[in-house]
């Protein structure tokens, strides 16, 4: 199916606002990236060009770059969400299970919502079997947390033509990979509806700090900004407000402040909702019922 034929264009003015519970205003959602790197391949990111311009295996110093938040940075991070009282929502690839153990263990301990975010990180336009890749990947979660996974972010965001209809096949209720809206729309697919929550590349470490190189502060500044006017907006109608960081980047002495202050500053406001996917697609479904 093509992607314009999942659902029919429609302006945002001419809904009705949809409202959140009680005097809240907006729904923060924070996505926390956690992949697993095939060391015998090329790195999906690289912070150093290879000597040469020449692609090594093993890339010591890319791979190991992207370790570092796995045995600091991921921990940083969650001391930040811990203080808070958030729980985030933690976009895995399910192996992280057997590869990060310790890392998946204290995110199911503290209640995350765990979202499928393919078994190993690679667009899934390259993976050789689309189906097993994602009747795994969501076996394996599944598996580790007890509960059935409900929703799904593609790897880069990345879609096939036919990735949606597969993943309502296999019991997925909602996606991210979708970036045209405020709020949540549904997708039609040969197997049903799927609902669409917003996500945000721009809103996003990889964007931000990688591909346009700015400085440690531009994650807070660009957040807040965007927090504020949707903060504004929601007094007329509930607002949806996603970003996505990784350990990496953002859990780097450098940027963490950044990201604590960021994180407090948008939680001392009232009527700011921080919800897992999960919460925000049960919202949305009694709210339009």
């Amino acid at each position: 199916m093509d992607p314009r034929e999942r659902t029919p264009y429609s302006a945002i003015v001419d809904r009705p606002p949809l409202k959140l519970p009680g005097d809240a205003r907006i729904v923060v959602w924070p996505v926390f990236n956690i992949e697993n790197w095939d060391t015998l391949g090329p790195m999906p990111r690289t912070v150093l060009t290879p000597p040469g311009g020449i692609i090594h295996t093993p890339d010591i110093p890319n791979w190991t770059w992207q370790e570092y938040g796995m045995r600091v940075g991921f921990w940083r991070i969650k001391a930040a969400f811990d203080r808070l009282g958030i729980l985030p929502t933690l976009s895995i690839n399910a192996s992280v299970c057997d590869v990060y153990p310790r890392i998946a263990e204290a995110a199911r301990d503290s209640g995350w919502e765990f979202l499928p975010h393919t078994y190993h990180q690679m667009p899934m336009h390259l993976v050789d079997d689309e189906r097993d890749t994602i009747r795994r990947t969501i076996d394996r979660i599944r598996d580790f947390t007890g509960i059935d996974p409900r929703g799904w972010l593609g790897p880069g965001l990345t879609e096939t033509f036919e990735t949606a209809d597969i993943l309502v096949e296999e019991g997925i209720e909602y996606v991210t990979d979708w970036l045209w809206d405020d709020e949540p729309t549904v997708l039609t697919t040969r197997a049903g509806p799927i609902t669409n929550i917003p996500y945000s590349v721009e809103l996003n470490d990889i964007a931000i700090m990688l591909l346009q190189n700015h400085r440690s502060a531009e994650l807070y500044d660009r957040t807040l900004d965007q927090f504020e006017r949707l903060y504004e907006e929601g007094g007329e109608r509930a607002k949806i407000m996603g970003f996505g960081i990784h350990p990496y980047i953002s859990g780097v002495p450098h940027r963490i402040k950044y990201f604590e202050r960021m994180i407090e500053q948008m939680a001392s406001h009232p009527g700011v909702l921080f919800w897992s996917g999960a919460e925000i697609l049960d919202w949305y479904r009694a709210a339009t019922a």
